[in-house]
């Protein structure tokens, strides 16, 4: 069965740096375009970055446009989110979902992982 496992996540100071990492399992990854969200205290999921099959396309949200980078390695099967100066606004429980297609947004129906949590705090 398809496994999105998030790892990463932790407690940042504003400024900050985390690399976030899924590790996926249960389908042909390399088929697979790859994204992540994140959900706020309280708030809906906000999509955050997509990545297409091959790794060489990339798509980022306004919010964090320059600060994120977003990769995959179809050898290991994992996708990657890279966050450099981290902001308090950042703090979300963030997600590796799959899709399909290239897609700038989130689908509820697409397969996603349990979520790890990001908190940007001094």
């Amino acid at each position: 069965q398809v496994q999105l496992v998030e790892s990463g996540g932790g407690l940042v100071q504003p400024g900050g740096s985390l690399r976030l990492s899924c590790a996926a399992s249960g389908f042909t990854f390399s088929n697979y375009v790859m994204y992540w969200v994140r959900q706020a205290p309280g708030k809906g999921f906000e999509w955050v970055s997509t990545v297409n099959t091959g790794g060489s396309i990339f798509s980022y949200a306004d919010s964090v446009k320059g600060r994120f980078t977003i990769s995959r390695d179809n050898t290991k099967n994992t996708v990657y989110l890279q966050m450099n100066f981290l902001k308090p606004e950042d703090t979300a429980v963030y997600f590796c979902a799959k899709a399909a297609s290239w897609q700038r947004r989130f689908d509820e129906s697409d397969d996603r992982g349990q979520g790890t949590q990001v908190t940007v705090s001094s």
